[in-house]
């Protein structure tokens, strides 16, 4: 992208000399043209499998206070990605940089190829947004509002879509309701059909379930599934950690700003998670015996247990050399399991270590 960042500054000042110099030949303005627009669209086929592109996103504010800092992320089409972060860490502004709701300080977004600034029409006609303030038209009815935010984009009518995401999304019934007599979980629903209107490529869900009943938390979960079928893309950003752990491909974890990470989720749950192995005895165990003597093996405070942790990456281990060993020991046990570690122990794990590293 320097280099595209470089032949664009060079066409611009080769196209300030010419009107600086008076010099109006058509077919210097011709080829110039054509020839960024050639070069666009080179720029799009090496980027046609990333739907968004984010490259080196600052977002600062005049107090000090640094929003973004150095954000880089490629996201595929079709894919669902979770952005995970504590209260403040920056995935709102982080969305709201690229939905075109905030101005970002320095850096560039591309949505499709398009640039959110200079091709801020077309970028924002490919994204659908469900922010997490409940924002409707009180006195419309559901009906109304979502064909409404349809023709915002200047998209045609289309009843058909419409009648599709309404029973999609359990709207349906409440089709001529106006919104204020609405529950707080059905403008939930309101506010992801109005988002889904317009039939955009990218749809950012801004924590969608807080609030909201088990009922449209499993519709939202199966409305992914559909659209993500269908190649729409969602990044979701959730404090139900559960939630991204069940639905998206990858996950990204910010941090006072920063993307500290950013991996499939299997992956990074083999990579950073822990593996918990449970022996329930047959008869409790006063004091764990020398020979049993490792790193991460320890005995339960009530004696019937043996539980050993080991990282789920170090291929040293070796479980069947262990339950030898206490086998040959005498020691009997009636039961075993074993547990790993979820995304949320992972992520909360990550944070604590993130802000001891600062604090050192």
């Amino acid at each position: 992208m320097q280099i595209y960042d470089s032949l664009n500054i060079f066409l611009n000042n080769v196209q300030s000399h010419c009107y600086s110099c008076k010099v109006r030949e058509a077919i210097l303005y011709s080829f110039l043209y054509y020839f960024r627009r050639i070069f666009q669209y080179l720029i799009r086929l090496v980027y046609m499998n990333n739907i968004l592109s984010i490259s080196h996103l600052y977002k600062s504010y005049q107090s000090g206070f640094k929003a973004l800092q150095d954000i880089n992320l490629e996201i595929s089409k079709g894919e669902i990605f979770a952005l995970l972060g504590q209260n403040g860490a920056g995935k709102t502004t982080l969305i709201s940089i690229i939905c075109g709701i905030v101005t970002p300080s320095s850096g560039q977004v591309l949505v499709c190829g398009k640039n959110i600034i200079t091709d801020y029409r077309d970028a924002r006609a490919l994204i659908g947004l469900v922010p997490q303030e409940l924002s409707t038209d009180s006195f419309e009815t559901v009906w109304n509002t979502v064909s409404f935010s349809r023709g915002l984009y200047g998209k045609a009518p289309n009843p058909v879509f419409i009648e599709k995401i309404l029973k999609d999304l359990s709207l349906w019934d409440k089709r001529h309701n106006k919104i204020m007599m609405l529950s707080g979980g059905m403008k939930r629903r309101v506010m992801i059909a109005k988002a889904l209107s317009h039939e955009p490529k990218i749809l950012f869900l801004d924590e969608p379930t807080a609030g909201v009943d088990v009922s449209l938390r499993k519709d939202l979960w199966n409305l992914v599934k559909i659209l993500t079928e269908h190649g729409t893309t969602i990044i979701l950003t959730t404090h139900y950690i559960e939630e991204a752990e069940e639905m998206a491909d990858r996950i990204g974890i910010i941090h006072n700003g920063e993307l500290i990470m950013v991996d499939n989720k299997l992956a990074l749950m083999k990579k950073l998670g822990k593996k918990e192995l449970t022996l329930q005895l047959q008869n409790p165990l006063q004091n764990l015996p020398k020979e049993l003597d490792l790193a991460g093996l320890s005995l339960s405070k009530d004696k019937h247990e043996l539980i050993y942790r080991f990282d789920s990456k170090d291929e040293d281990i070796n479980l069947a050399q262990l339950l030898q060993k206490i086998s040959n020991l005498g020691i009997v046990f009636k039961d075993l399991h074993t547990k790993q570690s979820s995304l949320e122990e992972i992520f909360v794990n990550l944070v604590n270590s993130e802000e001891h590293d600062c604090e050192i």
